[in-house]
């Protein structure tokens, strides 16, 4: 049977290794990472999100330097602008051109980056950097994005570490795009007109299995009234000649 004194020294230690695991998760947690905006499908285009926070208490983030996947390249990025940074857009030359839209694209985009102009991240707080981004590659289930984070005390923060095939997350991890399947359409569009239409049809047909129900009940109905008034009219009949007898 535990004493008081037990109890105490339980909770305790319980409380002493639940600290040590939040100091321990806490920094891994706080490093850059890219998320889209719904989903990001596979040969389609996508708007993600690149999330900065501040790990600092005594500095703040005055720039974000974004690298690009040579291994998978896109041809169309456009950033939205942020208020406070200016953006920089660097493109590079392919060694062998893509095909988009029926058009040959000799360049794509190796890095986009934000400087701090009149604003910043500061201390405990974060900024979204949204960009538009395609065509995402058809071949590939992942994007990887090496980050450079920089602070106003000359600090720079590598976020360049790729996944490792263990799934352990490493000391510095590079953001990670999640690709899902393809939708059918480069633009994610055709999935929805052709779900609509298919609403459409199916809208109609329902109405007309309706508007069919609706009137055979009519028509039931009706038959009903007329058959409730024949025996009416026969039952005061018969009673009026048992009241003449």
């Amino acid at each position: 049977m535990f004493s008081v004194k037990n109890v105490t020294r339980v909770s305790v230690a319980g409380g002493i290794a639940a600290t040590a695991l939040l100091l321990v998760a806490g920094p891994a947690s706080a490093h850059v990472g890219v998320q889209p905006q719904g989903e990001a499908a596979k040969g389609g285009y996508a708007t993600i999100n690149f999330k900065v926070p501040n790990e600092r208490d005594n500095a703040s983030t005055t720039k974000v330097e974004v690298n690009f996947p040579a291994d998978h390249p896109l041809a169309s990025v456009m950033p939205q602008p942020v208020p406070g940074w200016k953006v920089d857009v660097a493109k590079t030359k392919l060694a062998k051109p893509l095909e988009m839209h029926g058009n040959t694209i000799t360049e794509a985009v190796s890095k986009v980056t934000w400087t701090a102009d009149g604003g910043k991240i500061g201390p405990g707080q974060f900024q979204q950097f949204p960009l538009s981004v395609g065509q995402l590659p058809e071949d590939a289930d992942q994007l990887v994005f090496k980050a450079i984070q920089t602070y106003d005390n000359k600090e720079v923060v590598r976020w360049i570490e790729e996944p490792k095939e263990d799934g352990t997350e490493p000391l510095s991890p590079a953001p990670v795009l999640k690709l899902t399947a393809a939708t059918g359409d480069e633009h994610g569009a055709s999935a929805g007109k052709d779900t609509a239409g298919t609403d459409a049809k199916d809208g109609a047909k329902a109405a007309t299995a309706s508007a069919d129900a609706s009137d055979t009940t009519a028509r039931a109905l009706g038959l009903i009234g007329i058959l409730v008034g024949i025996a009416g009219v026969t039952f005061a009949v018969l009673a009026g000649r048992r009241r003449t007898a």
